[in-house]
């Protein structure tokens, strides 16, 4: 019995080695893409890849306004509300673009470098609400801007336009951009209004309307 047990032994320890051998001795071959079907330009994807940072750097912003608001010593659960549902809209932003160049077949590598890159926030604390929205504006119109950059790089670059990433660019993202901009300075004028009428009540009352919807 001793004999079967160590005979059982000794031909699992084989095979294991002789598994783990065989497993060191295969090396995947590295894919290249077939340059037939890849056609963007380099300045047109390193533009790509600038605003994908951008995108990324907005939502750590729109973070840290969240996570600003939502702090007990401030308790504006309504503006928390605002911003952390603008930081998941700035992030699937910088996925969708990462989705393009994949499908255009120009992400095979260095993928990490898109979010390896340190992406720090400009401000962590705001002295009211309508400091943040107009903070908020203004990080909206930057990335409106870095955005019409692509289009332009895009566009300009030698040889043939890139029409479907123009196209796809000031169709889907430049029209939410603009309507995004609308929106916050209309909260801008209502929260002065507010105030004027209501002073530092008024940033309490609009922090209701907005975590209930209304705004």
């Amino acid at each position: 019995m001793k004999a079967i047990v160590a005979g059982t032994l000794l031909l699992c320890t084989f095979a294991l080695v002789k598994g783990e051998e065989l497993q060191c001795s295969h090396k995947q071959e590295e894919l290249k893409t077939d340059p037939n079907w890849t056609d963007m330009k380099h300045s047109c994807i390193n533009s790509m890849r600038t605003q994908i940072q951008a995108e990324l750097r907005a939502a750590m912003q729109y973070l840290a306004m969240g996570a600003h608001f939502a702090r007990d010593t401030v308790n504006r659960p309504g503006f928390a509300k605002m911003f952390f549902e603008a930081a998941s809209e700035e992030r699937q932003h910088a996925i969708k673009l990462i989705s393009y160049l994949l499908m255009r077949g120009e992400l095979i590598s260095d993928v990490s470098t898109l979010i390896d890159s340190y992406i720090g926030v400009e401000k962590t604390e705001w002295e009211s609400g309508l400091e943040a929205l107009k903070n908020a504006l203004q990080l909206e119109a930057q990335v409106t801007k870095k955005i019409k950059g692509v289009v332009k790089v895009c566009e300009d670059q030698p040889g043939p336009n890139d029409w479907h990433l123009v196209d796809y660019l000031t169709g889907e993202f430049l029209e939410e951009q603009y309507k995004g901009q609308r929106d916050i300075a209309g909260k801008v004028s209502t929260l002065s209004k507010f105030m004027d009428k209501h002073g530092a009540l008024g940033e309490f009352l609009f922090d209701k309307k907005l975590l209930s919807g209304e705004l």
